[in-house]
């Protein structure tokens, strides 16, 4: 499993990006420079990240930094399936 081209596709989907995603790098940033990238869609990412990697995220895991950029919500991610 390429869980980089995983939180990518999941991004691309609750972001509604039609496929744009896929071209993300890791220094893409997301919170504060994309506009979809809302209280809301930070949520619905956090629940189908949580849904397809098995994992559950707790409410004080969770701050801006994980959201800076594409690299930093994949180094997450890791995190969490590691642990």
């Amino acid at each position: 499993m390429d869980i980089r081209r995983e939180v990518i596709a999941i991004l691309d989907e609750i972001l509604s990006l039609g496929g744009r995603g896929l071209a993300f790098a890791d220094d893409t940033p997301l919170l504060g420079a994309m506009p979809e990238v809302d209280s809301m869609a930070v949520v619905a990412i956090l629940t189908a990240l949580e849904e397809r990697f098995g994992f559950a995220i707790d409410d004080d895991e969770i701050d801006g930094a994980a959201f800076a950029t594409v690299g930093a919500l994949h180094r997450f991610v890791l995190g969490k399936v590691a642990g």
